[in-house]
């Protein structure tokens, strides 16, 4: 393992903020006039928040004694040594408040947008994971909330359907479209230009207009933070790969972020490939996608021959998004991480695997990074060492899986003869 690089990682920073929204050739601002003084002002607001030292010691607080921060980084032993293989350790933002690293981002919007005098906060959500930490922010802040949800999402993740009633959100059916994630994110868009005045639209990624995909990766960012210090107190030095899911992409680049600027560590994202991406059904955007504007950004994105945006499938509704955040795709474009499609199938065999090895049930989007973790694992070697972002716990995935495997199961738990 190498010393770390502080002197390119400020380097890499001081580039960004001379070009403020743009990754490259990616992000921007391509959204409706209406919503441009609503940005401008969130901008406004944003920068002189985050180099406020009273914004944030209260959010410091909020992550310490509410959304239970640090996270811990977990040696997988068992795992390990059923590869035999790299050392695997999980950074375990399952274990966050609300079960996923979305609380990370969600507290710090939804503290901006008190500062801002905003009463309402909106989000969209797709796993639903987010849609309960935006809930559980706004019942702790004392602020309305309302949540937009695709029908066939809100059908495959009803768990957190009422745990975002019972914390006081109204969740809006979306059935427009494919009514899965990407029309959740138009629905809260139109709805945010219709009362910017006193709501703030709490987006969970980092895709959107700028300064979303900034705002919510320095929030997020907290992830590699973390993972730094406690990889040198573990094994005294940098990790030699750290992986994560990529959907918009929040989680994988809030653990990739610190670490961009430490060439000794490989940056690998995992995309949902669904059936396969030589099928129709899958959500492998880097894999399959190209370059167009599509929510407010310039990135890639899963088009049609006409350059439409198309329809995507994962079993993962975290992952079912045919974009990707504008940051990962420069990172793709540039190098500097690499991105790998991961199907159904292999997700569901790590979901069961670290299970069954660690007594950890994960996120099903998770499980697509832990299903390449084994593979990165076994290319390392003895004597080196990685993280695995585990993004979320499984809790809202464990009947969806079921029926994958076709094992009918009914209140009180067991199975159908």
């Amino acid at each position: 393992m190498e010393e770390k690089t502080e002197e390119k990682t400020e380097e890499k920073k001081e580039e960004q903020k001379s070009k403020p929204g743009r990754f490259g050739p990616f992000g921007g601002q391509y959204i409706p006039e209406t919503l441009m003084s609503a940005l401008h002002a969130l901008e406004e607001a944003y920068t002189h928040y985050k180099n406020d030292p009273e914004f944030q010691a209260e959010l410091e607080e909020l992550l310490t004694h509410y959304a239970n921060r640090p996270s811990l980084l977990s040696y997988a032993g068992n795992l390990t040594r059923e590869i035999g293989g790299a050392k695997i350790y999980l950074k375990r933002e399952d274990l966050n408040h609300t079960g996923s690293h979305k609380i990370n981002n969600v507290l710090g919007q939804t503290l901006l947008a008190k500062r801002m005098g905003k009463t309402r906060i909106i989000a969209e959500t797709g796993a639903g994971q987010h849609g309960v930490a935006a809930a559980t922010a706004a019942a702790l802040l004392g602020m309305a909330c309302e949540v937009f949800m695709g029908k066939e999402d809100t059908e495959r993740q009803a768990l957190n359907v009422y745990r975002m009633h019972l914390l006081g959100a109204t969740v809006h059916t979306v059935t427009s479209g494919t009514m899965t994630l990407k029309d959740a994110v138009n629905e809260t868009m139109r709805e945010w230009s219709r009362q910017v005045s006193d709501t703030h639209y709490v987006l969970g990624s980092v895709m959107g207009p700028h300064p979303f995909p900034t705002m919510v990766r320095d929030f997020q960012s907290v992830i590699s933070r973390e993972i730094k210090t406690q990889m040198y107190k573990a094994e005294g030095g940098l990790p030699d790969a750290v992986v994560a899911c990529v959907g918009g992409g929040s989680n994988a680049i809030g653990a990739f972020y610190e670490f961009i600027g430490d060439p000794s560590v490989r940056l690998i994202g995992c995309e949902a490939a669904g059936q396969g991406i030589n099928t129709p059904r899958h959500a492998a955007t880097i894999a399959r996608g190209a370059a167009g504007v599509f929510h407010g950004m310039k990135s890639l994105f899963c088009q049609d021959e006409f350059g439409q945006i198309a329809p995507v499938y994962s079993i993962s509704a975290g992952l079912d998004y045919p974009g990707i955040g504008p940051e990962h795709a420069f990172l793709h474009q540039s190098g500097r991480a690499q991105y790998v499609p991961i199907t159904d199938q292999e997700a569901v065999g790590a979901f069961e695997r670290l299970a069954r090895t660690e007594g950890i049930i994960p996120a099903i989007e998770s499980a697509h990074a832990l299903a390449h973790a084994v593979t990165v694992a076994e290319e390392l070697g003895p004597g080196k060492c990685l993280v695995v972002c585990l993004s979320g716990r499984g809790d809202k995935d464990v009947a969806a899986i079921a029926r994958y495997k076709g094992e009918n199961i009914y209140e009180g738990g067991g199975k159908h003869s």
